[in-house]
């Protein structure tokens, strides 16, 4: 199998595409970027990297960061964190307010905003916001073996601004004891984590723990057991496309995280870590393309959690 070929070749399909989606344009800098752009990186478990299109320009990858933060928040508390946030698909928008009040202030997953902002409630603990958010950025720089990753501060004083839905989401859950901390100071963990700052190579190279049991495979460090490795990969796979997880599994079917930068990350287990942007979004806030070059790569691999391995 030539896989750099398979990963061109997507490429250049992904350039004659009619259908590109559309920017998020609830947040300013999202807005502007240019449709055109399309980026993918795959690092197999030998570290060997096949790059294509625009895999070394950073993007933010919001929604992405729940995995990192999940991962750090489960290091903090362990599975007490499920006391807190559930394991289940919403079947609702990443930002819906209206599970919360039928489910007592307990959001479904930690992928979704709700959940999310939970998780940033518990990263906070006892430490100043800007420690907490120090803290996520030396563990992605840490995953990515890069210290070139940065937080874009414009994107976080955007979201900031703009991020009413989510003060509402914080401070209804603050109203049934599921926010600890001062709505504001969460909030900053949060907005200031999905504002990180990478490109789909330096994606791809944090996200290869979740292909290798936990494992970091550039330094044989382990980041989680073995076992929540692969829990987190089961939340990716049932609840990393928002109310469009099913058609992801349905279409992709691989672990999958996206954000509405237009990014996804895709685990393959013990075979792949895969970073993919565009940041054209379809109805369901996940990139157009992205999902698309996604599905095409599994088709031509077998790379799907559902086939048989091939050799």
């Amino acid at each position: 199998m030539d896989l750099s070929r398979i990963v061109a070749d997507i490429a250049e399909e992904m350039k004659a595409a009619p259908d590109r989606g559309t920017p998020a344009a609830y947040i300013p800098p999202l807005a502007k970027v240019d449709p055109a752009k399309f980026g993918m990186a795959v690092i197999e478990a030998d570290g060997t990297c096949h790059l294509t299109g625009d895999a070394e320009e950073t993007f933010s990858i919001q929604s992405i960061s729940k995995v990192f933060a999940l991962t750090l928040a489960l290091g903090h508390v362990g599975d007490q964190l499920w006391t807190r946030v559930g394991r289940e698909p919403s079947g609702s928008a990443f930002n819906s307010i209206v599970q919360l009040e039928f489910e007592h202030g307990i959001p479904r997953n930690p992928f979704i905003n709700a959940g999310a902002i939970v998780v940033a409630d518990i990263l906070l603990g006892r430490n100043e916001p800007r420690e907490a958010i120090g803290e996520m950025l030396r563990f992605v720089r840490t995953l990515a073996g890069e210290d070139e990753i940065v937080i874009d501060r414009e994107v976080a004083d955007a979201e900031a601004a703009s991020g009413y839905r989510n003060v509402a989401l914080a401070s209804y859950m603050r109203s049934f004891g599921n926010i600890h901390h001062d709505v504001g100071r969460t909030l900053g963990v949060y907005f200031h984590a999905c504002a990180l700052a990478m490109s789909c190579r330096q994606l791809a190279l944090a996200g290869r723990y979740l292909m290798a049991d936990g494992m970091l495979p550039s330094t044989g460090r382990r980041i989680v057991s073995a076992q929540r490795a692969r829990r987190i990969n089961a939340l990716m796979l049932t609840c990393g496309h928002y109310d469009g997880s099913g058609e992801f599994a349905f279409r992709v079917g691989l672990p999958g995280k996206s954000g509405v930068g237009g990014g996804i990350l895709a685990v393959v287990p013990g075979r792949a870590s895969i970073a993919v942007w565009s940041p054209g979004l379809n109805e369901r806030g996940n990139s157009q393309l992205g999902t698309l070059a996604l599905e095409r790569l599994v088709q031509r691999t077998g790379w799907s959690v559902f086939e048989p391995a091939r050799g």
